[in-house]
């Protein structure tokens, strides 16, 4: 009966998969405030740079060890350009940046409302109708983002909160650019066999920004802050970009897609308990709407969202 769980799921048996997949959604979940101690450390164009560093170090002899690690093919090249522009340097410094302002909880509450972006911006340049089911999962959406503005719950006098919010919201537009063209993209190599490339190459980019705009950085070495950083880059980048694509080999697409919406309230979780957060009621209600409205507008379009996944 193994060998036969294992077969249908292209090689990993169905209880395996499935702890693959929690220790993804552990890893994403928990980067949030993990992020949000580094740049208290680090500046953000700095703290993401070293992150990418760590990941592509990590990430390399894992694609080795599986006989994937490639030179991308000449018409791969515009998607390792737009996913490490897009996705891996402006989403994640944004972020990085944003969360300098607001709380963690806050902060990955709006950066979940990527996919009502990527469902407008689908429609707009992908000619991807905007079905019943989609367009109640946008409404969803959209008020769980009116209740995250509300006068009531955001103090509209504080310029950082405002700042802050008004990052991750373009951090969002940024994650959702990214997964409308990936959806576009004519794949000569697998994600997977990319993924250091985009890395190695937002490294680089972070790092020129970096000496740009924050200058050498000049940082207070701690163990706490090492463990921080590794675990950040190797864990929830290199590790479990690598066990997503073997979850996505693994599992029905519409199960993974779905399982992966616990990661934003394992995030609100985890800044409560890492950082002292409080459990703001306005902060669920509009989680709520927006994993609902993901939730109806994703069934049947799982596989999309499977692989772009949900990591900061």
């Amino acid at each position: 009966m193994a060998d036969v769980g294992r077969e249908i799921t292209g090689g990993l048996s169905t209880r395996n998969a499935a702890g693959l997949l929690a220790l993804v959604v552990f890893a994403w979940g928990t980067n949030w405030p993990v992020t949000k101690l580094i740049v208290h450390e680090i500046p953000p164009l700095w703290s993401t740079a070293i992150r990418c560093m760590i990941a592509a170090a990590g990430l390399a002899p894992l694609l080795w060890a599986q006989g994937d690690f490639i030179v991308p093919k000449r018409g791969d090249i515009p998607v390792v350009l737009c996913t490490s522009i897009l996705h891996m340097v402006a989403f994640s410094a944004l972020v990085a940046a944003g969360v300098q302002f607001v709380p963690a909880g806050r902060a990955i509450v709006l950066g979940y409302t990527t996919p009502i972006w990527v469902a407008i911006g689908a429609a707009i340049f992908l000619s991807e109708a905007i079905t019943i089911r989609r367009a109640i999962g946008i409404g969803c959406g959209l008020a769980g983002l009116a209740v995250i503005f509300n006068p009531a719950t955001l103090n509209w006098g504080d310029r950082s909160a405002l700042y802050g919010s008004g990052l991750i919201l373009i951090a969002a537009f940024c994650w959702a650019g990214n997964i409308v063209y990936v959806r576009a993209h004519r794949w000569i190599s697998t994600p997977f066999q990319l993924v250091f490339w985009q890395v190695l190459l937002a490294a680089v980019l972070l790092s020129v920004l970096a000496v740009s705009f924050e200058g050498l950085p000049h940082v207070a070495w701690t163990g706490r802050l090492a463990a921080l950083l590794v675990y950040s880059g190797s864990v929830c980048t290199a590790l479990a970009h690598w066990a997503m694509t073997m979850v996505n080999r693994s599992l029905p697409a519409v199960t993974t897609s779905l399982c992966l919406l616990a990661t934003p309230l394992l995030g609100i979780v985890s800044a409560t308990v890492f950082l002292g957060e409080a459990l703001e009621p306005s902060l669920f209600l509009a989680m709520a709407l927006i994993i609902g409205g993901i939730t109806v507008g994703s069934v049947g379009g799982g596989r999309a969202q499977a692989e772009n996944g949900a990591e900061v």
